[in-house]
């Protein structure tokens, strides 16, 4: 197996080293922490908030794909989602399917890999930011799993005793029973030269896809979907990755999504990360946006919001749940509307629509949403503002969020209508409020306040509105 590797270790290095020169010199093009807000990022060279909605995960496989991404484009969305799934049908798979019907691992299926590089290339040209997730426990087990190139009986490369993979992993993923995640020395279910052996083709797959993605500034990487593994796992990944791009001397964002975040105070693996920002440094909270609702969904993303000052970083979301009602709490399309808003409010540096039907993808809904969103941005800047709810009173529960840097500029989000006191003691200037219709997009009425002291604000209407406040 040695053997077979070096010619196609040395193919990727000469490749790698081809793309060097033009990744060195387009490095401030590069997706990167913002310099003057850690919190947020920065592409070419300026503040970006990503914003997304998209109709699947694995976008690179979608049909059509060139004109939904010019459908996002249109409304101000620039972040997607991309998982490099396993699940396809058989034609669709990464790995070169045989004239006897098994794959070789040590073989790609060009098609695969072709709408792969496409999907980068044409994001590449419409400035949106691919979050690529590497590894999806779905793809492994279950259904997924009998059509898979990586089970023994469905390739030539090695067999169930020589890898100690079963022919079928019936169970929730959630329960980890699959020895493929688990092939890093020191993991639980890790057994020695079956485990390597397995791993030798996980590191050619991933070589695969970073021989492509390095030749891209737009791209971050993300280990897991919502993993319930050792850590161990995504930190092998991520260092994995992180070394490659070193070779090519560019760096590579890497982080890992953890399936507990969504009682983010007894997570211990989300603790791991808090205090690790040099191997996570940024961090993908999309579980927070299932199980919990209204306020105390807000309590969740504020407190992972606060305890991440400790280390300022990025907060990603790349599922917002909603759509389906589904048994795990994903709720309606008004749960994820208000769970857009308050991620935003509380600092996130990306916040994305999961795809239907767990999701509103990018239907009317979410599309409004954007087009909000990137209005309220060109008058207060996510990033020059932070959360301020002390300045609100006379407040119901989950009636209103508020951001702001105090004296100058405002966010104000109401989730269903209603009226708020916003303090503006010491600022005795004329503030200008435009409103936002959060359901269209669409801009509202303008009025002139008067600071000095407690002002109420009440919303045009019921639904979701945002007032941007702007000192004149």
């Amino acid at each position: 197996m040695a053997a077979h590797q070096t010619p196609i270790r040395c193919l990727l290095i000469a490749f790698f080293t081809v793309v060097t020169t033009y990744l060195a010199a387009n490095a401030g093009d590069q997706i990167q922490i913002y310099s003057q807000n850690p919190r947020y990022w920065q592409y070419k060279g300026q503040p970006v908030l990503l914003l997304g909605g998209s109709k699947t995960d694995h976008i690179f496989l979608a049909e059509q794909l060139e004109e939904h991404l010019d459908e996002m484009a249109v409304v101000g969305a620039n972040y997607v989602r991309n998982t490099m799934s396993q699940r396809e049908g058989i034609d669709l798979k990464p790995h070169k399917r045989l004239p006897n019907g098994k794959f070789d691992l040590n073989q790609w299926n060009d098609d695969y890999w072709k709408k792969f590089s496409d999907c980068l290339r044409w994001c590449h040209e419409r400035d949106i930011i691919v979050q690529i997730e590497v590894w999806d426990r779905f793809d492994f087990s279950r259904e997924h799993w009998e059509i898979s190139p990586w089970r023994p009986q469905n390739n030539i490369n090695y067999t169930a005793r020589a890898t100690g993979l079963a022919a079928a992993y019936p169970a929730h993923p959630s329960q980890d029973r699959q020895p493929f995640f688990h092939t890093v020395p020191g993991m639980r279910r890790y057994d020695g030269a079956k485990s390597d052996r397995i791993r030798e083709h996980q590191e050619r797959f991933v070589d695969k896809v970073l021989s492509t993605s390095f030749k891209y500034p737009n791209v971050l990487y993300c280990m897991d979907n919502e993993t319930s593994t050792d850590p161990k796992w995504g930190l092998y990944w991520m260092t994995f990755i992180r070394n490659r791009a070193a070779e090519q001397g560019v760096t590579a964002f890497c982080t890992d999504m953890f399936d507990d975040v969504w009682h983010p105070k007894q997570s211990q693996k989300l603790r791991i990360a808090f205090d690790d920002p040099k191997t996570y440094p940024f961090l993908d909270v999309s579980q927070v946006n299932s199980r919990t609702f209204n306020e105390d969904h807000w309590n969740n993303i504020h407190w992972i919001a606060r305890q991440r000052e400790a280390h300022p970083r990025p907060l990603n979301h790349t599922k917002i749940y909603s759509d389906g009602q589904m048994n795990f709490g994903t709720g309606t399309p008004v749960d994820g509307v208000e769970r857009f808003w308050r991620n935003l409010i509380a600092g996130s540096a990306s916040v994305r629509f999961h795809r239907p039907d767990a999701g509103i993808g990018l239907n009317d809904t979410a599309k409004a949403c954007i087009r909000a969103a990137r209005k309220a941005e060109s008058r207060v800047p996510l990033w020059e503002v932070t959360t301020a709810m002390d300045l609100l009173s006379n407040r119901e529960t989950d009636e209103a969020y508020l951001a702001a840097h105090p004296g100058a500029k405002y966010l104000l989000y109401f989730t269903d209508g209603g009226s708020v006191t916003l303090d503006l003691t010491g600022y005795p200037h004329e503030f200008d409020l435009r409103w936002i219709n959060v359901s269209t997009g669409e801009w509202g009425p303008r009025k002139t306040l008067l600071g000095g002291g407690a002002v109420d604000i009440s919303a045009p209407g019921k639904s979701g509105w945002l007032a941007t406040i702007v000192r004149e």
